[in-house]
């Protein structure tokens, strides 16, 4: 078989795949301190991967096989704190291709076996900060390709249509009560989403903003507010390791974009994790942290659409379920280690959700911010 029939033959299995995935959940969020504000989360752990990294993993692999960079045999190789190397695995595994994840040592367990359970291999490395270099000259050492996705993200996926995650979100939007959000919320990983979410609403000319919420260690925040509102000045030095597995990054990588974000906010870690408690207790079923961050920035976007005497819609990402993190953010002795307060942070986020309570001041730019 030629090197261009292997190509379409891996293109029409990824079509085929994509062809027999239903479309992901909107769930409405009840926030009853905030009436005539509609909250929605997009649920993408019903993902075959179980996460909203499928979509990207998708979107990467066909624009690897679209460029020529993939071939029979080929070894993926992807700097990845888990989710999306779950992914990968998935397409890897249908092409037939082997492929390794370069990971961070304290990369979860739950996540690791996903991996392996795929087909996939575990390179660990010490920090996040190592994990491009490494991939590099694995892809190097086995001839094969490294995938990039910090810097393929937002490129990657058709942003114009193609059932992306915003087209099908204002799709589902079409008979609510409020169709078009106002905010869109998300928290930034590699940036893509965010890219994505922004083109689109601005291609279609709808009046919605996008608020990324960054967890409490990660450079993207101090990126955004020098770039856009040029409140900080020099390079940061590079952020410690996230605690919240999927977003964060201790460098603000290539595909964030900060022109497709209106707002950013800086969310302490364990408000994001007291709002993922507080969003299981409500939809029943574990999520992931990165769901909480995204939780607190609808609180926030609340409360500014109530200051301004505004009703309407915001959606949010469910990123990912719980079942990932058993070992440590449904484990009381990993609060403990963490020394986290999680009595305190989860009345708070309790009584800003059902009663409209202040949040506690925090670092905001862009519009939110005013």
């Amino acid at each position: 078989m030629s090197q261009r029939d292997w190509v379409a033959q891996a293109i029409r299995k990824i079509e085929a795949d994509f062809n027999r995935s239903a479309d992901t959940h909107l769930i409405p969020l009840g926030l009853p301190g905030f009436p005539g504000i509609d909250v929605y989360l997009k649920d993408e752990s019903s993902h075959p991967t179980g996460s909203l990294k499928h979509r990207l993993a998708r979107s990467l692999f066909l624009y690897a096989l679209a460029n020529g960079w993939l071939h029979a045999g080929s070894t993926v190789v992807e700097a990845s704190s888990g989710s999306t190397a779950v992914s990968e695995a998935y397409f890897a595994r249908l092409l037939g291709l082997p492929f390794v994840a370069v990971m961070p040592s304290s990369t979860s367990p739950e996540k690791i076996a996903a991996i392996e359970f795929h087909g996939g291999r575990c390179h660990l490395v010490p920090s996040a900060c190592g994990i491009a270099e490494a991939s590099v000259r694995l892809a190097r050492e086995t001839g094969g390709h490294f995938m990039d996705q910090f810097t393929y993200a937002e490129r990657a996926t058709d942003w114009r249509a193609n059932n992306n995650i915003a087209e099908s979100i204002f799709k589902q939007m079409a008979h609510e009560a409020h169709p078009v959000p106002r905010w869109i919320v998300c928290s930034a990983g590699t940036g893509g989403t965010s890219a994505t979410i922004g083109r689109y609403a601005r291609y279609r000319g709808y009046d919605t903003r996008v608020l990324c919420a960054d967890p409490e260690h990660s450079a993207f925040f101090a990126h955004y507010a020098r770039c856009i509102v040029g409140e900080a000045t020099g390079d940061p030095a590079p952020a410690p390791p996230s605690r919240i597995e999927g977003i964060g990054r201790p460098r603000a990588e290539a595909s964030f974009i900060p022109g497709c974000v209106d707002a950013m906010l800086k969310v302490p870690d364990a408000l994001s994790l007291a709002a993922m408690r507080w969003t299981n207790t409500r939809l029943g079923r574990r999520v992931g942290g990165s769901t909480g961050t995204n939780v607190i920035g609808v609180l926030h976007a609340a409360h500014a659409m109530r200051a301004a005497g505004r009703s309407g819609s915001i959606v949010s990402i469910l990123c990912d379920g719980g079942e990932r993190y058993a070992h440590s953010y449904y484990a009381h002795d990993w609060y403990a280690a963490q020394g986290f307060d999680m009595d305190a942070a989860g009345t708070l986020v309790r009584a800003v959700a059902e009663q409209a309570a202040a949040l506690p001041p925090l670092p905001t730019a862009g519009e939110a911010a005013n």
